[in-house]
């Protein structure tokens, strides 16, 4: 069974473009990884300073191979000084059907 998930995060003030480079940045590394099958960056429209992130990856497995990552880990330290609260806030889904 596939692992979803989204992750949201609002950058503090003057981060904006920072974080979305990040975010640019991630989106390839997380993309080439053998186990993800789905992985997007959306900022929103209404507030640019509030960004969302929709996951998936083949199974637990592969999951649990992208969080051992060496660029996930390093995202996630980057973050720490440019995100509210330090990090993402992130939603594990199951599927309905």
């Amino acid at each position: 069974m596939q692992k979803s998930l989204y992750a949201t995060m609002r950058a503090l003030p003057g981060q904006e473009d920072r974080l979305a480079g990040l975010l640019r940045d991630l989106t390839r590394d997380v993309r080439a990884e053998p186990g993800c099958v789905r992985f997007v960056v959306y900022r929103l429209e209404s507030d640019p300073a509030f960004f969302h992130v929709e996951e998936t990856y083949r199974d637990p497995a592969a999951f649990e191979a992208h969080i051992g990552m060496a660029h996930g880990k390093r995202f996630n330290d980057a973050i720490k000084t440019m995100v509210e609260g330090g990090a993402s806030t992130v939603v594990f889904l199951d599927p309905v059907l």
